[in-house]
């Protein structure tokens, strides 16, 4: 059997508002959890431009990933939560900046509202490398 659940936990992204851990971690896939975009210092970046959100919550995101041992080049699978399907061709050119020649399976999902007024949030699973 596999060993036990790893929780992830790093100042390089935002410390989680409620119970819950910043990624999880088991049998090598680090799972992790929906990130907005809030500085790693706790500031919220809901009143700011869409690129400027999608860029900061993909950073939690990696952020998060490299403190459990992951890149860019070892997620699998990526959620997207969008408001507004129109920003979907901006995310998308963020997406492949920030990810370079790594395709994961993606999802986007087109949804009413985000909590704070955000207007994207991001989860994955990544493969930790080595294990």
């Amino acid at each position: 059997m596999a060993g036990d659940i790893e929780r992830v936990a790093t100042g390089d992204a935002p410390a989680p508002a409620g119970h819950y851990a910043q990624a999880t971690v088991w049998d090598g896939l680090i799972f992790v959890s929906g990130q907005l975009a809030t500085r790693p210092d706790g500031t919220r970046l809901n009143h700011q431009p869409f690129a400027e959100q999608a860029r900061q919550a993909l950073a939690n995101m990696l952020a998060i990933a490299a403190a459990g041992g992951a890149g860019a080049e070892d997620f699998l699978k990526v959620t997207v939560y969008v408001v507004g399907i129109a920003h979907w061709p901006e995310f998308n050119a963020i997406f492949a900046e920030m990810f370079g020649e790594a395709r994961p399976a993606r999802a986007i999902v087109p949804v009413p509202e985000l909590h704070h007024g955000f207007l994207v949030e991001v989860e994955g699973v990544a493969v930790r490398r080595g294990a």
